[in-house]
């Protein structure tokens, strides 16, 4: 995978007509590409009136699959493939985040990645190597890979908020729990939210959760009218 990789995607603009105070990255599963998560923005947008939200396509084609792009590759599901994957893509994410946040000059402190699957561990990969914290990282039905070695490779402990369905058939619940535990473990503050019933996807209340844990992590993001 080429570091260099420039990343592309849809965006929202701040539905306060005015400059971004914040920003909020959406990364999307394999397989999908930003059009699938910037879906997400509106039901968010007049909520976080202040916010910008991205939604760039992963920087591979998806080699699972006719169409859709991935952050890196699940031929391999083997814990050590998939890492070495997100470690050849965390320079690609970190550039696009660097460059968009200094083209609106924001800070790490403006900033929230919010995943789907294979965007939440990229997310939570991503988010506890940067240099400095991000505001927040809000994570549907995914997963925490490099948990082995996180106390010695994290350098960053946002706050993060994790919702898996029960029913999940493609990342298994108990996901959800093993995350939780190795976050806590090396000093990360994590809420967790299970949904009964729901499979691989984000149902209403998870978007509910989710805008909670933007709303409170993000609070520039909130006009002062609302």
């Amino acid at each position: 995978m080429d570091t260099t990789t420039p990343l592309f995607g849809p965006r929202l603009a701040p539905a306060s007509g005015r400059a971004p105070k914040a920003l909020i990255v959406l990364l999307h599963g394999v397989g999908a590409d930003g059009q699938d998560l910037i879906g997400l923005a509106p039901h968010w947008a007049r909520y976080l009136p202040e916010a910008e939200f991205l939604a760039p396509d992963g920087p591979e084609p998806c080699d699972m699959a006719p169409f859709g792009r991935q952050w890196f590759s699940l031929q391999d599901r083997t814990p050590a493939a998939m890492e070495a994957g997100l470690q050849a893509a965390l320079p690609i994410v970190n550039g696009f985040l660097d460059q968009a946040l200094a083209e609106r000059g924001l800070t790490d402190a403006d900033l929230a990645l919010v995943g789907f699957s294979q965007g939440t561990m990229t997310s939570l990969y991503t988010a506890l190597r940067r240099p400095r914290p991000c505001a927040a990282v809000v994570g549907y039905s995914g997963a925490l890979l490099g948990a082995p070695t996180l106390a010695q490779d994290i350098a960053s402990r946002p706050p993060v908020l994790l919702v898996h369905g029960e029913d999940d058939g493609v990342v298994p619940f108990a996901a959800m729990a093993a995350a939780s535990q190795a976050l806590r473990g090396a000093g990360v503050e994590v809420e967790t939210l299970a949904r009964p019933g729901l499979a691989h996807g984000i149902d209403p209340e998870g978007l509910v959760a989710g805008l909670d844990m933007l709303r409170r992590h993000l609070p520039q993001a909130v006009s002062e009218a609302a």
